[in-house]
């Protein structure tokens, strides 16, 4: 069987290497002699390298760019052809970080400013909101912040710090289940969780009677939880009170056991409507303003071109759902109103005076009232606010509600500032 073509060729090119192997050395300069012993076999070496090795003007190898010279033997090739950067130790390393870290850094900031200040900072206007929406006795509505923080500021010095930032780990509980009975409604059922770029009306009415059950469903956790937020410290037992108390006492209200209470007290049936509506009508308002907010954003940075940020990929979403939430809140407000009186109506609790702290005898206790409404169910409890109390009863503590989303943003604009600064010496230095 005959020498194939492949043979011949590889016998060519090895007698080629032996040719080149037996040229003449190449002349020694002038001053070899004063030369150290390791450089002196330097040009042998390097011109056995070159006799060895393919030729660099093959189609094959890559050729240098112009102005780009030819690295010598003890020269390593790195990952893109520099030489002297082989395994990137003796790259130099940029002085500050890429700026895929500081956009995630920039974002991570942000967000955990707003995190921070709408589930913590934020909790004292909470619950002062939810102590003014149940006290029909107050004299005072409490419609701006300033009257708001005054009255925050003389529960505080009555009683502590500690009196509004009660309930604040119910609320947690609360969200937990929230996401919990969504997540498992969305599972086990069509209705979808997320709603795609290019949704149908029936995707969109499942994903809100989604929005609906899962507030249905967190409805008995959510009445335990408003009565922690509202109670008075004063009659608050230390002893006896924990951390899953909501969860016991929502369960206990949902079977009906537990302490018993008063026949005031409406079944969670009768909640039902108000509780979905308030939950749906919040969230679709919301997530409206919030799309309207983010277009409006987009179209004006397309007609103003302005050089790239890391911030904009994080900061304008949260405006948009700091935005989208202070809407559908304001909105939302005289349907909440209702629906915490009918949630706390017959629970025999004690909350604290709204209208300020007086002095009790010596000890100066605030002063503290019952709850005891009398609402036969939901229409019943719109037609007595706004007969007894006028379209403003629907609003009180609606100072409250200011002053938190004016801290949330306030905290928003500071921390991108920060953040802004930060990022400009970064990329100075």
């Amino acid at each position: 069987m005959g020498p194939s073509a492949d043979g011949d060729a590889q016998d060519c090119w090895a007698a080629g290497q032996l040719r080149r192997a037996r040229l003449p050395r190449p002349r020694r300069p002038a001053v070899w002699g004063r030369m150290p012993s390791q450089e002196r076999r330097a040009p042998r070496a390097a011109f056995y390298h070159w006799v060895t090795t393919p030729p660099r003007t093959s189609p094959a190898w890559p050729q240098p760019a112009p102005g780009e010279r030819t690295p010598q033997y003890d020269e390593s090739l790195g990952e893109h052809g520099v030489p002297g950067a082989a395994a990137g130790w003796d790259a130099p390393q940029p002085g500050v970080p890429p700026a895929e870290q500081l956009n995630r850094f920039a974002g991570f900031g942000i967000g955990l400013v707003s995190l921070f200040t709408e589930n913590v900072l934020a909790h004292p206007c909470i619950v002062l909101r939810r102590q003014c929406q149940v006290n029909y006795h107050a004299r005072c509505y409490h419609l701006t912040p300033f009257s708001a923080v005054a009255v925050m500021y003389s529960i505080t010095k009555a009683q502590g710090p500690k009196a509004l930032w009660k309930g604040m780990g119910s609320t947690f509980i609360v969200h937990g289940v929230t996401l919990g009975a969504e997540g498992i409604i969305s599972e086990f059922t069509p209705l979808p969780r997320e709603l795609p770029h290019r949704w149908s009306w029936k995707q969109l009415a499942g994903h809100l009677l989604l929005k609906g059950l899962t507030a249905v469903v967190a409805l008995p956790f959510y009445c335990a939880s408003l009565i922690e937020t509202v109670q008075s410290e004063i009659v608050r037992d230390e002893a006896s009170s924990g951390l899953l108390d909501c969860v016991r006492e929502g369960l206990a209200r949902l079977l009906g056991v537990g302490a018993p209470h008063s026949r005031r007290l409406l079944p969670l049936g009768s909640l039902l409507l108000p509780a979905a509506l308030h939950a749906v009508l919040r969230y679709a308002v919301a997530a409206s303003v919030q799309r309207a907010v983010l277009w409006l954003h987009q179209r004006g940075r397309k007609q103003r071109v302005e050089p790239s940020n890391p911030l904009d990929a994080y900061f304008p979403e949260l405006v948009a759902a700091w935005a989208g939430s202070l809407v559908a809140d304001v909105v939302v407000f005289p349907l909440e109103t209702a629906l915490h009186r009918l949630g706390l109506q017959g629970t025999r609790t004690i909350i604290d005076a709204t209208d300020g702290a007086v002095v009790a005898g010596n000890g100066g206790s605030p002063l503290v009232l019952p709850v005891n409404t009398q609402y036969d169910g939901f229409s019943d409890c719109l037609h007595a606010i706004r007969r007894k109390e006028g379209v403003a009863g629907f609003y009180r503590g609606f100072g409250a509600l200011v002053a938190q989303y004016a801290l949330h943003g306030a905290l928003l604009a500071g921390a991108r500032t920060l953040l802004r600064l930060l990022l400009l010496d970064a990329k100075h230095s």
